[in-house]
């Protein structure tokens, strides 16, 4: 049945996922013949965590996506009896191939098993035997194979957690896909301190020359899923070895689980790699549940390693193709008495803006969509402390939906007189906000008025900010999500 009017007042327009039921993880992310291929954790049945299984959509181009059927789904009595839980997949002598956690909820690992596809992702078949059934000695915590080729041969990581309350990703290596030789820890954390013992879920792995990038998502016993750290180093002989202290990926309270593509190669010595994360909900789950959908992907991003050895991500190139109108183009100047109208928008946005803040406050952009003006989220550069901010706490008069403020680092914001560049995208009820292509923040917020919407540039500071701001409606024409089967393409076993 369509979603209703109410159900679909923050249900994102153009971020990736079908209109009903859970999503969590991006899995499985893969090119294989000529289309992009995003799995994904997928609860056919209900908004919550249960009853996982892997479902998917492919595109063309990042744009037009094609919902295909459900493909892994449990098998009742069998070794994923629970759910078919995190991996990813490749592309390989003209099949696909899927490594996915086989999860039980009488075992307290999720072994390493697989499914193939050899009609582009529309049908599955599960192999008869696990892959890897065990887990290595001294792990508490087991789960979500990262398969990769390098230098000639199959590696994959697990992650795991240690018996001495450590992260680790578990290193294996293989000829042929089949039989695979266990290395060891390829990197674990320090040791566990005051904040307890951890475990690193869904790690992934990017080499960028002699460089390379791991991606874990840091779990705790107690909490459950808690954020995603990025560890930029070497490896030498199966073991990475990082070159500063580890970094978070995204600096906002909504974004975990990423997965990296190594996208074909559009551009001669170029590598680049796309990556999606999965953004949950910053609400009740009674709200979630009465709306009949939770979790949502992100935009894909590209990230890429710069000289000095950090992260850079910004959005995909191809996103530009889902502006539509132009609706907002504003240059000048605001005082704290003075705040700036810049004009409407829609719900659905991409905006650029080049801010040079007031030294002596805050300045930045504020996103109205109550006509009181009493519901706004509130995007700022504070240059006393070198940080951008994030403030959701005015952003919803739900009391079901969660506020607070987030920072991410912005140096160039200390910096008197120097231009800071924002991107920022908004879908209904999550906002992705980028500082000058180098760090990101994700969040949600849910508006309760219906608006409309409208953007001011303001300050706090006892001079003046300067601000040339552009804005252009998403068009959701290229975004398709349409209702996924449960009872299709199930992946039955060999």
């Amino acid at each position: 049945m369509p979603t209703s009017p109410h159900r679909a007042a923050h249900l994102p327009a153009v971020h990736l996922r079908p209109p009903r039921n859970w999503v969590n993880d991006p899995n499985g992310l893969v090119f294989h013949d000529g289309h992009y291929h995003v799995f994904f954790q997928y609860n056919p049945y209900g908004p919550q965590h249960k009853h996982v299984h892997w479902g998917h959509f492919r595109s063309p181009d990042l744009i037009n996506w094609e919902p295909l059927p459900v493909a892994l789904a449990p098998t009742p009595g069998g070794y994923d009896a629970d759910g078919c839980y995190s991996g990813n997949a490749i592309s390989v002598d003209g099949r696909l191939v899927a490594f996915y956690s086989a999860h039980r909820d009488d075992r307290w690992w999720q072994p390493v098993t697989t499914a193939e596809s050899h009609d582009n992702g529309s049908t599955w078949t599960k192999r008869p035997h696990l892959l890897i059934p065990e887990p290595p000695t001294d792990t508490t915590m087991y789960r979500d194979p990262y398969v990769w080729r390098q230098d000639g041969r199959w590696r994959m990581l697990v992650g795991s957690a240690l018996e001495d309350g450590r992260g680790a990703a578990q290193l294996y290596e293989s000829a042929d896909l089949e039989h695979w030789a266990y290395r060891g820890p390829f990197h674990s954390s320090d040791a566990a301190v005051d904040g307890g013992p951890v475990g690193w879920e869904c790690p992934q792995y990017a080499p960028f020359g002699d460089r390379g990038v791991l991606i874990v998502s840091d779990w705790t016993p107690q909490g459950g899923p808690s954020h995603t750290t990025v560890h930029i180093g070497r490896e030498h002989n199966g073991t990475f070895t990082p070159s500063a202290q580890p970094q978070p990926l995204d600096h906002g309270p909504d974004f975990y689980a990423p997965a990296l593509l190594k996208a074909p190669g559009d551009v001669p010595g170029e590598d680049r790699w796309l990556m999606w994360g999965w953004s949950w909900e910053a609400r009740d789950d009674a709200w979630a549940h009465e709306d009949g959908w939770a979790g949502v992907l992100t935009l894909p991003r590209e990230v890429s390693l710069n000289a000095d050895g950090t992260l850079a991500q910004r959005p995909a190139r191809e996103l530009l193709a889902l502006r539509g109108a132009r609706v907002l183009h504003r240059a000048g100047h605001a005082k704290a008495s003075e705040p700036v109208e810049l004009g409407q928008v829609g719900t659905a946005f991409d905006l650029t803006a080049a801010l040079i803040p007031d030294t002596t406050g805050t300045s930045g952009l504020r996103l109205i969509t109550s006509a009181d003006g009493s519901e706004y989220l509130d995007i700022s550069l504070d240059p006393a402390a070198g940080h951008l901010v994030v403030d959701r706490t005015h952003a919803s008069h739900d009391p079901r939906a969660r506020g607070g403020s987030f920072t991410a680092p912005c140096p160039a914001a200390a910096n008197p007189g120097a231009e800071v560049e924002l991107r920022v995208i908004v879908d209904r009820s999550i906002a992705e906000v980028y500082v000058a292509d180098e760090q990101a923040l994700t969040l949600r917020f849910y508006p309760r008025a219906d608006g409309p919407w409208r953007l001011e540039a303001r300050t706090t500071g006892a001079g003046r900010s300067e601000f040339a701001v552009e804005a252009w409606d998403l068009s959701p024409e290229g975004a398709r999500h349409e209702a996924l089967s449960a009872g299709s393409g199930q992946g039955q076993e060999a």
